[in-house]
């Protein structure tokens, strides 16, 4: 007859739940698994299929009851380094919708906001169309594989304990986020700049020629000139939204650490 004492059982719920609680905050904070079109079943599954495969990858569990105080804290540990890991990759494309936001601004389609249901915000279109060049982008460069590997890793160079992660680790998180202002200028700047250079086009065209009507073509102009740069650009935007991907991979490595 086979018996078990509690602290066998014990020992196996906290090698389930403690990686189950990582697994779960990247899921909810990355950009491709927690997306609010993904349904909640599909978000679930993936969840506990990752969780079951990295549990016997793991480290050692500390010994620790996970109903006790020190075990839910730990609980909501683990919860909390899997939010930042999956946090690195949302500031990417947080830094890529900024970008289309003052494209959108300063061409005047600021108007042309709609509801999104992926964000549950208001978002417009050249946004749209440069997230999708970026989750295109993330996918080539096997961005999501790269998440499912730094999660694996971080069990060893973060390992399951009261103190996973330390004061740097979050520090150099929040230091990520000055990615998503100085980036999203980046990516926007190109477009921006051919806005503003007809811009300065037309006040001079209105100085020379007083009778021309601003109004009745100063906005299809400029609309215009948001297109064209727009085509020209999206080719070389992702040059460097790839590279925005790969310091996130790396800021991964850092935070990990």
């Amino acid at each position: 007859m086979v018996t078990l004492t509690s602290d066998q059982i014990n020992a196996w719920i906290a090698a389930f739940i403690w990686p189950l609680a990582r697994v779960l905050g990247i899921v909810m904070a990355s950009p491709l698994f927690g997306s609010q079109v993904v349904p909640g079943m599909v978000k679930a599954c993936v969840v506990i299929a990752l969780t079951l495969m990295i549990v016997p990858m793991v480290p050692a569990m500390p010994a620790t009851d996970p109903a006790s105080l020190a075990g839910l804290f730990i609980l909501m540990q683990q919860w909390v380094v899997g939010l930042a890991l999956g946090f690195v990759f949302q500031v990417v494309l947080s830094a890529v919708e900024m970008a289309g936001e003052s494209i959108s601004v300063t061409s005047g389609l600021g108007f042309a906001s709609f509801f999104d249901f992926q964000t549950r915000a208001q978002t417009n279109p050249i946004s749209q169309l440069l997230m999708m060049s970026a989750t295109t982008a993330f996918l080539s460069l096997n961005g999501h594989l790269a998440l499912i590997a730094a999660l694996v890793d971080s069990f060893y160079t973060l390992p399951v304990a009261p103190d996973s992660m330390g004061k740097a680790g979050l520090w150099q998180l929040a230091l990520w986020g000055r990615a998503i202002f100085r980036s999203g200028l980046q990516i926007g700047l190109p477009v921006i700049t051919a806005i503003l250079i007809g811009n300065l086009a037309l006040g001079i065209l209105t100085r020379a020629a007083p009778q021309l009507n601003l109004f009745n073509i100063g906005f299809s102009l400029t609309l215009g000139i948001a297109f064209v740069a727009l085509a020209i650009a999206i080719p070389y935007l992702l040059t460097p939204i790839e590279h925005l991907f790969q310091e996130g991979i790396e800021m991964l490595g850092q935070i990990a650490h």
